[in-house]
């Protein structure tokens, strides 16, 4: 069962990457950004969901011939059928996209088993069809070649590396037009009511500054007055 609840997951929806790595920055945590990974489509609706993990390792040539996509248990593929609902499948494919993580067609099946997003440092076959799914997507680059070459599948739902950062499963991911970030399962309900706050305060900063004001005393808040006028702007907003 799940251990992201709703109202954590509906809050991690309303919020920006950029402000959740400010507030994993306040607790110590500088490498839980993604590196080098973008959304297939920029314009999906952010992603959220516990992760779920799949390693590569480079692929050794005499224990990965295509033969063992016929096995059942093929890590790949029994990652793919095993992904829970609402999870996020997180492929550690070595920062290398010369070869794929995965193409279209698993990435449907991922999609219709009610997955809520794939994101991988290496790169999908099959790109172009992958941005046009309702399934929110990140990798690296379009990757031509299949994955039979390179890189060779081996554990599932282990702490993984994917680009650069580090994934425990059960980790909450969240992904936006920004790129991928990963929270702390512990931290995820204290995170999300921490950037619902700042998302409150920024969108009265920028109010401010579109009326013309400075930021000086604003942004950050070192005025006593602004601390006041955000308190009465969010009682009118109700935010």
């Amino acid at each position: 069962m799940s251990k992201l609840s709703a109202d954590t997951r509906d809050k991690l929806k309303t919020v920006s990457t950029a402000t959740i790595c400010t507030a994993l920055f306040k607790r110590g945590f500088r490498n839980q950004m993604i590196q080098g990974v973008q959304p297939l489509d920029p314009y999906k609706p952010t992603m959220v969901g516990e992760a779920f993990t799949l390693r590569y390792i480079p692929a050794r040539e005499d224990l990965n011939p295509i033969t063992v996509f016929q096995d059942r248990a093929h890590p790949q593929r029994k990652a793919v059928e095993d992904c829970p609902p609402g999870a996020v499948f997180v492929v550690d494919s070595r920062k290398d996209a010369r070869a794929a993580s995965a193409g279209s067609i698993l990435v449907t099946r991922l999609m219709m088993r009610g997955v809520a997003g794939i994101v991988t440092d290496g790169g999908f076959r099959d790109a172009a069809e992958i941005a046009k799914l309702e399934m929110p997507s990140f990798h690296v680059r379009p990757s031509a070649p299949t994955n039979l070459t390179l890189h060779q599948a081996l554990d599932i739902n282990v702490p993984i590396g994917c680009g650069d950062a580090p994934v425990w499963p059960g980790d909450i991911i969240v992904g936006d037009a920004d790129g991928v970030v990963v929270i702390p399962a512990h931290l995820a309900s204290e995170i999300a009511d921490e950037a619902v706050d700042m998302t409150a305060f920024e969108d009265f900063v920028t109010e401010k500054v579109q009326e013309g004001q400075s930021i000086l005393g604003l942004y950050p808040a070192t005025e006593e007055a602004t601390k006041v006028a955000f308190a009465a702007w969010r009682k009118a907003k109700n935010r």
